[in-house]
């Protein structure tokens, strides 16, 4: 099931990251959003092949990260403009671009919380320990 889950967040990834690139090449490198864009293309696909291939909490944390990251560049440039960019809620290539962003965000911190590194040393059983201890 978590193999599904990483295969889930990298395809949601690789979506983002492909609706950037399909955008940069139609224009969007004019603009001074352009590197961004191009940026997001290649991290989102690196994120995807992290999470096929390393089975570690980082990609999943590097996941999350790309997705809540493009949502707030997304809502900033859609309310007060960023970078001279004024976008709009409109279009095929936002909402999809929106939901699997969505989708990279759930999955990772899903994927996160089951790759906890703490748990797998051991440490995540202390904690309720260590937080009486700090109460007291």
């Amino acid at each position: 099931m978590w193999m599904a889950m990483r295969v889930v967040a990298a395809l949601a990834v690789l979506v983002s990251a492909g609706v950037h690139l399909k955008l940069w090449f139609d224009g969007v490198r004019y603009q001074t959003v352009g590197v961004p864009f191009l940026f997001n293309a290649v991290g989102g696909v690196v994120i995807a092949v992290l999470l096929l291939t390393w089975r570690h909490w980082v990609p999943p944390f590097l996941a999350l990260g790309f997705g809540l990251s493009t949502i707030a560049a997304f809502t900033i440039a859609a309310t007060v403009g960023l970078l001279g960019d004024h976008e709009k809620w409109t279009g095929g290539y936002v909402w999809t671009s929106l939901i699997a962003e969505a989708v990279a965000v759930v999955a990772g911190g899903l994927l996160l919380l089951h790759d906890n590194p703490l748990r797998s040393r051991g440490e995540l059983e202390h904690w309720p320990s260590v937080r009486r201890a700090h109460l007291n």
